[in-house]
């Protein structure tokens, strides 16, 4: 949703910030906030105003005529305020249909004033610019200003002046009064312009002879314009209608949308009802609640919400495990349902995301069954079958009733059957597979024949026409948008869509593909690979428009991937080139003051716009948008590879392939579908598409899917009345739900709520039978409304029907048919320490979480990596002591001294640690593994200390681990102390080391250096621990002395000593590095050194 009310109090706190005028406005900041919480006489110490003036107390909960409920209090001091809300704070009151708690309100200074100094101010926008109202008599009997007000429309990217005020609004305004009003409200509308306000009314607005007081205030703003005001705004609460709570679940959906770029939605209705929803798609939401209404359940429906745009399995498992706990909180004695339906997916993989609710079903399967929970799903689109599988097996092994149906069955069946008003089938009809668009069994890799080419109803004779390029005249549109021979360009590094773009196109006989190149300033110019059927082709990929479009002078559609942050700029500079006559906008999100400009610019130059927030639109046998139209599954089973003789439009881009999947099953196909995006303000409305249909030659009827909000489909009601158009028109508006509810529900887009009563679907709906067009009485029955037009076209001859030809085929991606699990292949690589797939990492089978919980440290986590076990916490301890006392023994020695000196030489972090780690070997810090080894097979043969030095000196060996340069028997090494107290404190056994210690006793009775040095003590204490600690048999704990295990020990740890050189060096600025040479001795060959 994009436009959302705010609260009285931010509305006033945004204008005393950021208003600036000539005009003085008064009692600036001069407010004071009461909940149930309130200490009024705290209250009154911070704002002392409080004990001085007289006061104007209120609920501040979006009600609107609060003057004329008797829900304002008027002149009092503090004591008459407190003896006013005693009254009706926490009080329940009802407003219209709607019953609510009055618990947050506002006290200000009251301001006495004469009547004629009251009047009333609005702004408000509308696709073509902004209006200002102004009536010279404002107050709680103002009236109908619509009829009454004077009003001024400033056109998008226009300016306004004081001027154009004084003279369009003020007439009536006394003359001592004109000019401060004329500077507020110019002062009011570059406020509302640049805080993306889209509704901001005043009413009174006070002006006497000390200033502009603002006594009563209603507001909105543009939520998608966050990241652009941010600073301005700061946190912004949205208050929920009144009648409504605002309920914690419903903020933490919200946030989980916010992080997302998928789309969630939730807002609960009644948390008692029997009757719950967790559907896939803004428009797919709204029909599915509309249905639930129609047959009764209104007083029962939960919640309204939708999960759309690819969420992956962890948002969805999130969101249905809200829904699940919320559901399952109190009993109903009839028990409850669930419906999880949706519309056929464009690019959701709809496996993906059930396997989130199948997990969250698992969780709660217990409270599911103690609750009677029945549970109804209905979906299509990629990989639909699976996920179907998934969730019919999931109420087979838990006992939750599930009944699961695919494409075959009418989206919103279901709900009938959840309410007991149709039977549940015993066995539904099985769907088509994914995987059913088979290779190509001819082997030729070359473009297969087209089975048709024209629509069913068109004259043989004549070639589809090319579309029509830009004339002279830059306001005049393309009639037709696109043919076999469109080329397109897309903005973003969008792969799936082109490839699926390019499988379309190769299924439809292209002679060449419909994308010509992609832009993406993120990256250098290069090639992008593809395929086209068999065969592997290079796409031109470009960092900047104005190269794609001077090399590519054929294209004249651009695909605009960009986010919605940078869509505005993007699509702004596309327009500039007059190739371009159709650009499609798939971001939603944003911001409607943009969306306007691009608008009128695309107004001026010619161009037509479809979106944004759209999935695009599909010519079948032409051209197609993006992800329009799903995978080729759904393409081939809705016969969108050839034209039939039906054209749509949608605003849903969902419910657009609904409408493919209802269209095929009732009549010849599609001819054109377009998808015009859910904002309230598309780049092309209704009319645009209808009227264009109605003028192209091979489309016979028109379906509409209309929606609440707005009245664009007012136009065609006109077009219908004055003879314009012509064609049959199927039509319904989707959302006839919304006045059935107590309160205003904001559905899944963001043009969805109606601001007056012509704007609800009932009203349009009526409105369009009225006219002529053929409205249906529920969206169960729109196919078969569809239907009954088809087939009386059919037989008066204006459709002939033409004998069907099999489709052709194409290949299957690789990757898509490893997912289906139609092929398999042998792994390039096999791991068993780490797991990053799912909803967090796991180690060794633990997940990350858990790793924290259970504070196993450094030790622990490297004992899950390196060893796959979860160690004694004595032995995460001797880790990690380990790895203390290796980290550094002074810039002196070789693993050092190289870092040190290739970081003086200019080189960078890695380079450097690497020229230290590379002189770890036998003579320097790599012993433990060496020393580890000796000793286990010295002490695993019987040999005693005595023979195994005796035989390590008549081999001409060292013993590894044994010897050190400065330490001795005198001058101990301390850390090998400090790991000898430990170890012989926490260790069950020390076998390896006590047999070592004994081998000790003996050569340094002939040298005091040769020690147990601290290599040689981790290397035998390892293999105690190893061999003790019960996490490991004997034939493990050999093999990771036997594979170099313990070697890393020493490389983790002395990692850290090296870097810290490096750093230190960087630190103290030092210079290159040359050894002295007094320090060198140059030993020559005789006969040169003479």
């Amino acid at each position: 949703m994009s436009a959302k009310a705010i609260s009285e109090q931010t509305g006033k706190e945004f204008l005393y910030k950021h208003i600036c005028t000539s005009a003085t406005v008064q009692n600036r900041f001069r407010y004071a906030n009461v909940t149930p919480e309130t200490d009024l006489d705290r209250l009154a110490l911070e704002h002392t105003w409080l004990l001085t003036e007289r006061l104007v107390v209120k609920p501040d909960q979006l009600i609107k005529r609060r003057g004329k409920l008797g829900l304002v209090g008027v002149n009092l001091d503090l004591n008459g305020v407190r003896e006013w809300l005693k009254a009706r704070l926490m009080k329940e009151t009802t407003v219209g249909k709607a019953k609510g708690v009055l618990k947050n309100f506002l006290i200000e200074p009251f301001v006495p004033h004469k009547q004629e100094e009251e009047f009333y101010v609005c702004i408000y926008a509308s696709r073509e610019g902004d209006h200002v109202l102004f009536h010279h008599q404002g107050g709680v009997d103002v009236g109908d200003v619509d009829a009454k007000a004077n009003k001024l429309l400033v056109g998008v990217d226009d300016k306004i002046c004081e001027g154009s005020v004084n003279k369009r609004l003020l007439a009536h305004v006394p003359n001592d009064k004109r000019l401060v009003l004329a500077q507020f409200i110019v002062g009011l509308f570059n406020l509302y312009e640049d805080l993306f306000f889209t509704y901001l009314e005043i009413n009174p607005l006070v002006v006497t002879k000390d200033g502009v007081f603002v006594l009563d205030m209603a507001a909105k703003i543009d939520a998608t314009a966050d990241y652009i005001c941010k600073a301005k705004w700061g946190d912004v609460e949205f208050p929920p209608p009144f009648g409504r709570e605002a309920y914690p679940e419903e903020a933490y959906i919200a946030d989980l949308d916010a992080k997302s770029g998928a789309s969630l939605k939730l807002t609960l209705l009644n948390p008692q009802g029997r009757i719950w929803t967790m559907v896939a798609g803004g428009g797919a939401s709204v029909v599915y609640s509309d249905t639930i209404c129609d047959l009764g359940g209104v007083d029962e429906l939960a919640n309204y919400g939708e999960y759309s745009g690819a969420p992956s399995e962890q948002q969805t498992y999130d969101y249905a495990k809200t829904i699940l706990s919320l559901m399952t909180r109190e009993k109903h004695p009839d028990g409850k349902v669930l419906i999880i339906g949706g519309s056929i997916a464009n690019f959701t993989n709809v496996a993906a995301t059930f396997k989130g609710i199948v997990r969250a079903i698992r969780d709660y399967q217990v409270p599911l069954k103690e609750h009677q929970v029945a549970i109804f799903v209905r979906r299509g689109g990629p990989n639909y079958q699976e996920g179907l599988r998934v969730m019919g097996e999931v109420g087979k092994t838990t006992g939750i009733p599930i009944h699961v149906f695919g494409t075959e069955t009418h989206m919103t069946a279901i709900v009938g059957m959840a309410l007991g008003h149709r039977p549940i089938p015993n066995q539904p009809p099985v769907a088509a597979h994914t995987a059913n668009f088979l290779l190509n069994s001819s082997g030729s890799t070359s473009t297969p024949a087209s089975t048709r080419t024209a629509s069913f109803s068109d004259n043989r004779g004549k070639a589809q026409s090319s579309p029509a390029k830009k004339s002279a005249a830059p306001v005049v549109k393309a009639s037709t948008l696109f043919s076999k021979h469109t080329k397109s360009m897309v903005w973003g590094m969008q792969t799936r869509a082109v490839q699926g773009m390019l499988d379309f196109d190769y299924v439809c006989s292209r002679d060449e593909p419909s994308v010509a190149a992609m832009v993406y300033p993120f990256t250098g110019d290069h090639k992008q690979k593809f395929y086209w059927g068999h065969k592997e082709i290079l796409l031109p990929v470009y960092k900047n428009m104005a190269d794609a479009m001077k090399k590519h002078p054929d294209v004249d559609v651009l695909i605009s991937f960009a986010s919605l942050r940078s869509a505005f700029e993007s699509t702004m500079e596309t327009m500039q080139y007059p190739q371009i006559h159709t650009i499609a906008i798939i971001a939603e999100g944003i911001p409607e003051a943009h969306t306007r400009k691009i608008i009128r610019r695309a107004d001026e130059k010619g161009i037509t716009i479809i979106g944004p927030a759209t999935v695009g639109g599909i010519k079948p046998g032409c051209f197609k948008i993006g992800n329009t139209g799903g995978m080729l599954d759904n393409i081939l089973a809705s016969k969108l590879y050839r034209p039939g003789s039906v054209a749509y439009v949608s605003r849903s881009g969902g419910m657009s392939n609904e409408l493919n999947n209802i269209i095929s099953r009732t009549t010849d196909g599609v001819f054109e579908g377009v998808a015009i995006g859910g904002d309230r303000y598309p780049g092309s409305v209704f009319t645009d598409h209808v009227l264009r249909y109605q003028d192209t030659p091979g489309v016979k009827m028109i379906v509409v899917l209309g929606e609440i909000g707005g009245t664009e489909e007012y136009k065609i009601c006109q077009g219908i009345r004055e003879g314009r158009i012509t064609k049959p028109v199927v039509c319904w508006c989707i959302g006839t739900c919304a006045t059935m509810f107590a309160s205003e529900v904001q559905f899944g887009h963001a043009g969805a709520c109606a601001n007056q009563a012509s704007e609800t679907a009932v009203a349009k709906n009526k409105a369009l039978k009225e006219a002529g067009a053929f409205v249906p009485k529920s969206f169960d029955e729109l196919g078969q409304i569809i239907k009954s037009v088809y087939d009386d076209l059919v037989f008066k001859g204006v459709i002939q029907p033409a004998p069907e030809l099999p489709p052709p085929t194409v290949p299957m991606d690789y990757s898509w048919a490893r997912e289906l699990g139609l092929i398999r292949k042998p792994a390039s690589f096999m791991t068993s320490i780490c797991d990053e797939r799912g909803q967090e990492l796991i180690y060794a089978g633990m997940p990350i979480t858990e790793v924290f919980k259970s504070e196993i440290g450094l030790g622990g986590t490297l004992g899950l990596l390196w060893f796959q076990r979860r160690l004694p916490r004595y032995a995460c301890q001797f880790i990690e002591m380990c790895l203390m006392v290796t980290a550094d023994h002074g810039p002196a020695v070789s693993g050092a001294h190289n870092t040190i000196v290739c970081a003086r030489a200019g080189k960078d972090l890695i380079s450097s640690l690497t020229s230290g780690l590379l002189t770890i070997g036998d003579r320097f810090g790599g012993a433990l593994d060496a020393a580890a080894k000796q000793f286990s097979k010295a002490f695993d043969s019987g040999l005693l200390p005595m023979e195994f030095v005796n035989k390590m000196k008549k081999d001409g060996k060292l013993i590894m681990g044994i010897g050190h340069r400065v330490k001795s028997i005198n001058n101990p090494d301390m850390r090998v102390q400090i790991l000898k107290d430990f170890v012989k404190q926490h260790f069950p056994s020390t076998q390896l080391l006590d047999y070592a210690l004994d081998v000790e006793k003996i050569t340094t009775s002939k040298k005091p250096n040769l020690i147990l040095n601290v290599d040689g003590f981790i290397g035998v204490a390892f293999v105690d621990l190893l061999r003790t600690c019960g996490g490991f048999t004997r034939d493990e704990a050999d093999e990771f002395v036997e594979i170099g295990a313990l070697n890393g020990i020493f490389v983790l740890g002395r990692s850290m000593g090296f870097i810290g050189h490096y750093l230190d060096q960087k630190r103290l600025r030092q210079g290159l590095y040359r050894h002295p040479w007094d320090d060198i001795s140059y030993v020559l060959p005789e006969h040169m050194s003479m």
